[in-house]
């Protein structure tokens, strides 16, 4: 009868407690949370959707922040917010490299855990260029949407067709070979290589080489391709129209260094099951 009593006091007393330091919920923060995605990706930033519509709320992240809900849900969230969503540029993600099996050359054959970054362990693995691709597919397997599959020449390939841009494949590279590019740009330096010339040639026929043809402004004017150290960089902001602007770097480019991606590609048929699967997914 003691213990007994001792337990209900107790338990009134919590209770009571809990009732007097409750902290009061902004309502807001479940109906942000309802319109977005609800995939957990991270890719705002945010330790899944929960925290990025506490942060929203909290004026921590921007409307706009959820690269995977898009426009729409940037719309959502503003109206529920009393506010405007800026303009987003929808993102998609590329492979930074051409080394496969027909341009790259291996040192040694890896034997081990089907990973990356394992593989990446054993002596900077087994690619002779120690920038590139080392196939595994860790980035494939990291991709929430089953939008990236392995090619037989041994690179991944992006299905842009149910690409997000939600950044997971990006997060999951060891060798910062994935990219986000704006999905309005169709071309890309398909090289991450931090060497020089005569090394590059040596491992990859089609590796940058650092010749910094392409950021002459007499090829690319405005500073739209300017050189971080030998690698030259894209800047998108600067970049109208990347098949038209950018042409005249892709033409000079000794190594054929620049991938070109379609923008004007309607999405296979093949991916249409596949995407109707993320559509129910996102509840849109």
């Amino acid at each position: 009868m003691v213990l007994g009593g001792l337990g209900l006091l107790f338990g009134v007393g919590l209770a009571i407690a809990s009732k007097i330091f409750a902290v009061a919920k902004d309502p807001r923060v479940e109906r942000v949370e309802a319109v977005l995605p609800g995939i957990n990706c991270g890719a705002c930033g945010a330790p899944g959707c929960s925290g990025f519509a506490e942060g929203v709320v909290n004026g921590e992240y921007p409307v706009n922040g959820c690269p995977v809900g898009g426009a729409d849900v940037a719309r959502e969230v503003a109206r529920i917010m009393g506010t405007e969503a800026e303009d987003t540029v929808p993102l998609v993600a590329v492979i930074c490299c051409r080394g496969d099996i027909d341009n790259a050359t291996d040192r040694a054959v890896y034997q081990g855990i089907e990973d990356c970054h394992a593989a990446a362990l054993i002596g900077e693995g087994a690619k002779g260029c120690v920038y590139g691709c080392l196939g595994l597919g860790t980035c494939v397997r990291a991709c929430p949407f089953n939008a990236m599959t392995m090619g037989d020449k041994g690179l991944p390939v992006v299905h842009e067709a149910l690409c997000t841009g939600c950044g997971a494949c990006v997060r999951a590279c060891p060798r910062h070979i994935m990219q986000l590019i704006p999905r309005n740009q169709g071309v890309y330096l398909g090289c991450v290589s931090r060497d020089f010339g005569k090394a590059v040639k040596s491992v990859c026929k089609a590796g940058c080489i650092g010749c910094s043809l392409c950021a002459n402004p007499k090829t690319t004017p405005n500073e739209m391709i300017t050189m971080d150290g030998k690698l030259p960089v894209i800047h998108y902001k600067r970049v109208k129209n990347s098949l038209k602007d950018l042409e005249n770097a892709v033409a000079k480019c000794p190594t054929r260094s620049f991938a070109i991606r379609r923008i004007d590609v309607p999405a296979p048929e093949e991916h249409e099951e596949a995407a109707d699967v993320i559509t129910d997914r996102r509840g849109s």
